[in-house]
């Protein structure tokens, strides 16, 4: 959720380090347990030039109202934690179809704002797609009606088994229309009906050189593999906001960092400088949209370590495939939780464990097909327990190799297996229509 988690720390550090962080603008409040998670929004907002409109005023807005400096028990103890999103961005940057709350750029009656997505999560039963609550706002609004909806949650939201009490099982009882009249009935106003979706149907990781909207200035997208950073990297990344940008860091919802703010003028030396070897500009096709989430290293929900096995499949997988191979995005997570959001992606993992021998082994669930944007699907599962051994790159580059005909598989478990066996040397369309 573009967060830092800081690690590794003694306990009696830790009010200092609160204290330092506070005179910065940041704090951990509110971002654990069952509450308002930290909003997301576009990385670059307020610079792309592919923006309706800079959104990042109602993210700081949103902030101020639900959390503010000490926290804001008006919006905590919900009947479980909420994601929310607020976007101008056009690129489907942000995964906004598995929000709670998502607020994706639009146009009515020729006034820009943004129509209002509801219902959407990831784990809990896996990918729900949030559903449209025909409702526009303009950024003026904006606060005001995701705090209602937030509150309705609160107040109606269940509060049985936790598996059962995200706002999408609220949704799913209550009916789109209810909740719709519901909000209108606190505002005690009509809200216009959704405007024209502005975004595209591609989506954007912003990595790499991207021109600002401000004339001469660059942004410059850095892959961190895995999202971790050790501590004299993250100081060597501030070094270089510092000596090339104006000091800002930003982070994209891929575990990726983003240089703002650099001069044309100072480009070539900022790709010369040693970070950039390791957090590349331009990383290979199987690093740059891959995602993994913290795994067994500290997690107690995790089943399996996903960050190196991440890293190693990536590598086998630029090995066998070689460096021109179209980026694909591929997701660790290593719970049914889904943080890694591999049900949004072009090919998601899901960790789990297999009895190898009478020993237990680490092993993924593949899905195929997930995304988020203009036409959101779940990743649907087409092979489970396949371990994560020597034997799982060659499984992932036949899945690369025909991934549109992976995505016709059907869960059968015969013809599952069948997919799997086809040599190179055999057509798998030919399979695949033979089933």
């Amino acid at each position: 959720r573009q967060q830092v988690e800081l690690r590794g720390y003694t306990l009696d550090s830790v009010p200092e380090i609160f204290e330092r962080l506070r005179g910065v603008h940041l704090h951990s409040l509110q971002t654990g347990m069952d509450n308002l998670r930290n909003f997301n929004g576009c990385p670059l907002a307020g610079l792309t030039p592919h923006e309706l409109f800079d959104a990042s005023p109602v993210v700081m807005a949103l902030d101020r109202q639900c959390v503010g400096p000490e926290g804001n028990p008006e919006f905590a103890n919900l009947p479980r934690k909420m994601n929310v999103t607020v976007t101008g961005c056009l690129q489907n940057c942000t995964h906004n179809e598995s929000q709670d709350i998502a607020l994706v750029p639009a146009i009515q009656a020729g006034r820009q704002g943004f129509n209002v997505l509801v219902g959407g999560k990831m784990g809990s039963g896996g990918f729900t797609v949030a559903s449209a609550l025909d409702v526009f706002v303009e950024p003026a609004q904006a606060v005001e009606v995701v705090a209602e909806l937030v509150k309705i949650f609160r107040d109606h939201g269940p509060r049985g088994p936790r598996t059962k009490c995200r706002f999408a099982f609220l949704i799913e009882e209550w009916g789109i229309p209810k909740l719709r009249n519901e909000v209108v009935a606190r505002l005690q106003r009509e809200l216009a009906p959704s405007g024209d979706d502005q975004r595209e149907t591609g989506q954007a990781d912003h990595l790499g050189i991207t021109a600002q909207r401000q004339p001469g200035y660059l942004a410059v997208g850095l892959c961190v593999p895995t999202g971790r950073m050790h501590p004299d990297h993250l100081q060597e990344l501030a070094r270089l906001a510092e000596t090339y940008g104006n000091g800002q860091i930003r982070f994209t919802v891929s575990q990726d960092a983003v240089i703002p703010h650099v001069p044309e003028s100072h480009l070539a030396r900022l790709l010369e400088e040693p970070l950039l070897d390791t957090f590349s500009p331009e990383p290979s096709p199987f690093f740059r949209k891959m995602v993994a989430c913290t795994g067994t290293d500290f997690c107690n929900l995790a089943v399996i370590e996903t960050k190196s096995h991440a890293v190693d499949l990536s590598k086998a997988l630029e090995e066998r495939l070689g460096p021109s191979f179209d980026p694909t995005s591929i997701h660790w997570s290593g719970c049914p939780a889904g943080c890694g959001n591999h049900q949004a992606a072009d090919i998601g993992l899901r960790g789990m464990k297999v009895n190898i021998a009478g020993k237990p082994a680490d092993a993924v669930a593949i899905y195929v097909g997930g995304r988020t944007g203009r036409q959101p699907r779940p990743g649907k599962l087409i092979m489970e327990l396949v371990p994560c051994d020597e034997a799982l790159p060659d499984v992932m580059v036949t899945i690369l190799k025909h991934l549109e005909l992976f995505k016709q598989v059907e869960r059968e478990p015969v013809a599952k297996d069948r997919v799997l066996m086809v040599p190179d040397t055999l057509s798998l369309d030919e399979e695949v229509a033979n089933r």
